[in-house]
């Protein structure tokens, strides 16, 4: 498994005009080719009245599998800068579709491929991305008095997220950290709660995290 990963925040889109010209670009998260192929079909029946819709997509661990279609646009001045963009950011994962109604102006290769890679940044900046870490659930159980130490610890610990917090008779509040923290958070809060505590390690999960 990835000790982390960087994605889209969320499915989105984003229109830009440049010279008359209409690009709206799809971001959309996919788990199989499959998933973005049938996307991309439903984007093109959507779309069916525009000049372009052209793709993009990377998939698996380290970008495993990467795809780009120029959709009739000049070789190269559209799926691949567009590819480029998801690939400089590291993103995982990810489908891009950038949808063009021409304006009637004619933007030669530079100004197209500065229009698709634009159309994609813009949209990442106007969505936003996070970043995946895997870490290991930690299970504290404590008395309610105690709680309020608990909160204000990781208020000053931000490299530690509070998954969900569980009331019965005690107070047990489940903490993701990523794995090589986990055996100083644990020494941490034993010493904080001077030991009046029950602490379990739970299984490992991917935390996301926005990327400011």
């Amino acid at each position: 498994m990835l000790s982390n990963y960087y994605t889209i925040k969320e499915d989105g889109q984003f229109e830009i005009v440049i010279k008359k010209s209409r690009f709206i670009c799809q971001l959309k998260r996919i788990e199989s080719e499959e998933e973005a192929k049938e996307f991309i079909a439903q984007i093109k029946k959507e779309h069916w009245k525009a000049s372009h819709n052209c793709t993009a997509y990377v998939l698996g661990d380290h970008q495993a599998i990467q795809r780009s279609s120029d959709d009739g646009e000049p070789s190269g001045t559209a799926g691949v800068p567009m590819l480029e963009v998801l690939k400089v950011k590291e993103l995982h994962n990810v489908l891009a579709i950038v949808t063009r109604y021409f304006g009637g102006t004619e933007l030669g290769a530079g100004g197209l491929i500065r229009a698709y890679s634009n159309s994609v940044s813009e949209t990442l900046n106007e969505i936003g991305m996070v970043e995946g870490k895997l870490q290991q659930e930690i299970s504290v159980t404590i008395d309610y008095s105690l709680h309020g130490k608990v909160e204000h610890f990781l208020e000053n610990n931000p490299n530690y997220t509070l998954k969900d917090t569980l009331f019965t008779d005690k107070v047990t509040l489940l903490i993701m950290a990523d794995e090589k923290e986990v055996p100083l958070c644990q020494e941490s809060l034993i010493n904080l709660l001077s030991n009046q505590c029950s602490i379990e390690l739970g299984e490992t999960d991917y935390v996301e995290v926005p990327i400011k």
